[in-house]
């Protein structure tokens, strides 16, 4: 009868990736210091799409319900977002960015890229595609 190997966290794929997550967080919290990972997401993807409704930014940045509305009450807190109630449902909020938002985002995107290069420093070019495809993959 063969024994199964012993469990090693260091070995585990979640606790890798927390670590790496972790990593890039402090990085982008260094260079970045006016909003937060999930913020500047929701702000990426408003400038890449343009307005739509919470419950789509909420799927579009993988993010769920509870956690889509906590982002955009503070982004609307900080003047970077606005919402208003959708003309063909009102009981849907549609998110734009506001001037402000779309300022930030346009003058940190260059520094979010860097944020990922830091993040990925230890990789070559090949290694980097490899590591984000096989990533994709999984997601």
């Amino acid at each position: 009868m063969q024994e199964n190997p012993p469990y090693s966290l260091d070995d585990q794929i979640g606790y890798v990736l927390r670590r790496v997550t972790q990593r890039h967080l402090a990085i982008f919290s260094e260079l970045i210091p006016q909003v937060t990972t999930t913020q500047f997401a929701v702000l990426a993807r408003l400038a890449q799409t343009g307005p739509q409704s919470q419950n789509h930014l909420g799927r579009a940045t993988a993010m769920d319900g509870a956690t889509i509305k906590g982002v955009v009450d503070r982004l609307v807190r900080q003047g970077l977002v606005e919402t208003k109630a959708d003309p063909d449902d009102r009981r849907r909020l549609t998110v734009a960015l506001t001037a402000s938002g779309a300022d930030l985002f346009h003058a940190n995107a260059t520094t979010a890229l860097a944020v990922s290069d830091r993040t990925l420093d230890a990789l070559s070019a090949t290694e980097r595609a490899q590591l984000m495809a096989l990533l994709a993959r999984l997601a």
